[in-house]
């Protein structure tokens, strides 16, 4: 019986084929792409799941009452290895380490690394799988490293390379070679390796390697280390905030015990929560975006179904005459939708498999293939088809098979409730809902353009960065000094600058700044940034008042800043003219800081947070730097950087040209806000596909239901034009009742999201106004594409339909 069923519904299908062909391919669409955002979700949920005993490992996060002391990603040095050798019962296991950049080479190969320098046990801690080398003894030994198998391969072509070395360059310009005593198989996205997304490494070297690279794993001044420990079972976080505390009290220095709160938080929703939790609330929208979506997709399909079915009574009449159940009818229909949605669910399989590659692509990550899901989710999508099938085909399951066998044969629908209300509902849910997007997509390109508009208060056109060979020192800084003049000559070049800064945020620390007449306990925080003399020039920073130090530095200078207009207002000054000149005390500053100039305010660091106070500190009097920003000239770029990267090989041998343009710092900055702008260009696609897709369906049964009304208003002197005016008027209703009802919801969810940024674009009518327009001009067309052909049709041939 089974057989027959699904016979009968093939061959409805068969001779349905346009309907069969929306009411399938719609669906297979909405399930396609939640399967693509359950994927991705699935994976960035997973973040740190992977690690040894996930359960139990946490890093430590600092909380500072006065945030240029320390950063809140990183902990006290000594905190981690304290909390293990003093409280053996809470803590099983530590990992510090701290994050530097280098040159390092082979031969003639030479790049710039991300590298980790650390504990030991770094690799049995996390559980990191090694394709060669002995995870327990790779970080025992001085100037011996461990990499992984990407830059195994990038390096010496190959992953077996245990006992060769690598050249690494330290912060005094010398190089020592390291041995590779181990090489990491590659590892699923975390928060050890990849802390923060601007820091992947990708070579690991042991503490000892500290002392060459001019960097300290000790001290409880030290506050700009990342600390990791492991619990032991049945331990909970809590129970170390008196551990801490008592150690901070102990051992810390008075300002940094003041105001210092640290806490410890889990790996497994570390990665979600950082950056005020911008990844979760990014799952959490793209969910919201795929439900919504999927519940378009779902409305079509039962919508169709339903509409489709009033054109079955005869086929049920004649079924019943010949001596059919109602049971039988029953099950027909359950197993016709079912089949359907089997179909459906088949097919988005397919387009899973063919997508993912671009999906991954908008989203920036990986994305696990079709068997990758855990083994439920397969039971879902099962049972989401069975019910699926049993809500599309109950309708007519129940009601159709239920009517006398003559009233079926006549085709009556007295009986029978034809709920267009019903339908129109679905209809007007569908179209809110790709208006909401289709406005909010609008609405984030907007604001996402201001990002990488005009109005940063820095020029970020033809300016790009790359990061030097370190001499942290004024001999080293004089050095420097004397490359960029060389650079600078390049009639390619407009402008160079030596800085410790671009603007990302990224800042070197900060000062606590307050009048000479002020209480210190009066001070307040500013951004303190490292440049030379080149970088308002480069940067295009305006000068308010003043000049952006010296073109000479001298010893005497050491004291001279120059302040933003923030800082200016910060302390008490009319206007900007009058700081110049004037002079200012920090905390911990042993004599007054004189200005020199002072610069318009500018976006450093992302649109979050209004720009605050800032003091930019001459490199040559605190020696410490990490770029080059270099403003080039307009005209052939690839010729422009071809030229530059033959200079800087010249005055820098061995150091690698790897520059990024100010746009790549930009789309680092705002990764999650672009990854959204992707996403709801593609959602709003989809939405107005499905829209369209039911639209169509429904418009093509309501032709065929009035094919004979159609011919008797043509033969009473309607025009083809009035006949495509009827059936507008009620989808125009649909869409008006629609945007009525999606505008405010737009408007709202908009002014929640635009609400996180301290710069931000207004919401006018204009996004809400394309939106409807849109909409009612796409629904228009296709209505009008569909109905014209009816409307062309000799009257006669339609009055006998039947």
């Amino acid at each position: 019986m089974l057989y027959n069923y699904i016979t009968i519904a093939w061959r409805n299908l068969s001779k349905n084929k346009l309907f069969s062909f929306i009411n399938i391919f719609g669906l297979s669409v909405g399930i396609a792409f939640t399967m693509l955002i359950a994927a991705y979700v699935w994976h960035e949920w997973s973040v740190n799941h992977d690690l040894r005993n996930a359960d139990n490992q946490y890093i430590i996060q600092s909380e500072w009452k006065d945030p240029s002391l320390g950063y809140e990603l990183t902990a006290l040095a000594d905190m981690p290895k304290a909390l293990k050798e003093q409280y053996p019962n809470l803590v099983a296991n530590y990992y510090h380490w701290d994050g530097v950049s280098s040159t390092v080479s082979k031969g003639d190969l030479h790049f710039r690394e991300s590298l980790q320098v650390g504990d030991s046990t770094f690799l049995s801690m996390y559980g990191f799988k090694m394709l060669h080398g002995d995870a327990g003894t790779a970080l025992n030994q001085p100037f011996t490293a461990v990499i992984t198998e990407q830059t195994a391969v990038k390096y010496f072509g190959t992953t077996d390379v245990v006992g060769q070395t690598l050249s690494i360059e330290n912060f005094k310009g010398s190089k020592h070679d390291f041995m590779v005593t181990g090489v990491m198989a590659k590892f699923a996205k975390n928060s050890v390796t990849n802390v923060i997304e601007t820091s992947n490494s990708s070579i690991f070297l042991p503490a000892s390697a500290a002392k060459f690279m001019g960097r300290s794993l000790d001290g409880w001044k030290n506050t700009a280390l990342v600390g990791l420990i492991e619990l032991k079972n049945g331990v909970k976080p809590q129970d170390l905030d008196g551990p801490m505390r008592s150690l901070i009290k102990k051992n810390a220095p008075e300002n940094i015990a003041a105001n210092l709160t640290p806490k410890i938080v889990p790996l497994k929703s570390f990665y979600l929560e950082f950056g005020n939790g911008a990844v979760k609330k990014m799952l959490f929208t793209l969910s919201f975006i795929a439900l919504f979506i999927l519940l378009m997709a779902v409305i079509n399909f039962v919508n169709i179904c339903i509409s489709r079915s009033s054109q079955r009574m005869k086929e049920m009449g004649i079924r019943k005459v010949l001596g059919g159940l109602r049971e039988q009818l029953i099950w027909q229909f359950l197993t016709e939708s079912i089949v359907l949605v089997l179909i459906a669910t088949v097919l988005a399989f397919g387009i899973y498999v063919l997508a993912k590659p671009y999906f991954a692509n908008i989203l920036a990550t990986d994305i696990g293939g079709l068997f990758s899901f855990p083994l439920y989710s397969y039971f879902i999508m099962i049972i989401f088809a069975l019910l699926m099938g049993l809500v599309a085909g109950i309708y007519p399951a129940l009601v159709l098979s239920a009517l006398k066998s003559v009233d079926s044969l006549k085709g009556k629908l007295n009986q029978v409730k034809d709920n267009a209300y019903f339908r129109k509902g679905l209809i007007a849910f569908q179209f809110t809902t790709a208006c909401v997007v289709l406005i909010s997509a609008i609405v984030i390109s907007k604001q996402i353009s201001l990002f990488f508009g005009k109005n940063l208060g820095f020029d970020k056109d033809y300016v790009v960065y790359a990061q030097v060979p370190r001499d942290w020192s004024k001999p080293g800084v004089q050095k420097m000094e004397d490359i960029r003049r060389r650079l600078a000559e390049l009639p390619q070049i407009k402008s160079v600058s030596l800085s410790w800064e671009i603007p990302d945020g990224g800042a070197s620390g900060g000062v606590q700044a307050y009048k000479t007449t002020d209480n210190p306990n009066q001070a307040f925080n500013a951004t303190t940034l490292l440049t030379d003399n080149t970088y308002a020039e480069t940067y295009s920073l305006s000068m308010k008042a003043g000049k952006f130090f010296k073109p000479q530095y001298i010893q005497a200078d050491s004291n001279l800043v120059v302040i933003n207009e923030a800082q200016s207002k910060a302390l008490g000054f009319g206007s900007p003219a009058e700081a110049v000149g004037k002079q200012f005390n920090s905390v911990g500053m042993n004599a007054p800081m004189t200005i020199s100039g002072v610069t318009g305010d500018f976006i450093f660091g992302g649109m979050g947070s209004k720009t605050g106070p800032i003091t930019f500190m001459n490199v040559n009097g605190t020696p410490f730097y990490r770029y080059f920003s270099i403003k080039l000239r307009p005209g052939n770029m690839e010729q422009n950087l071809a030229a530059v990267q033959k200079k800087w090989a010249e005055v820098m041998p061995g150091a690698p040209f790897e520059y990024n343009f100010i746009d790549d710092m930009l789309a680092k900055m705002y990764k999650t806000e672009l990854q959204l702008k992707k996403a709801s260009y593609l959602a709003t696609g989809l939405a107005i596909i499905i829209v369209l897709l039911g639209v169509l369906g429904l418009i093509s049964l309501s032709i065929q239901k009035r094919t004979k009304e159609i011919g008797v208003r043509k033969v009473l002197g309607a025009t083809e034009k009035d006949v495509v005016i009827l059936f507008l008027k009620d989808f125009t209703a649909t869409i008006v009742f629609a945007v009525v009802l999606a505008c405010p919801l737009a408007y709202w969810l908009m002014h929640t999201w635009l609400n996180g940024y301290a710069y931000k674009v207004a919401l006018t009518p204009q996004p809400f106004v394309i939106a409807f327009v849109a909409l009612l001009a796409l629904t228009s067309v296709l209505i009008s594409l569909q109905t014209v052909k009816a409307a062309l049709a000799n009257p006669i041939k339609s009055l006998r339909t039947e």
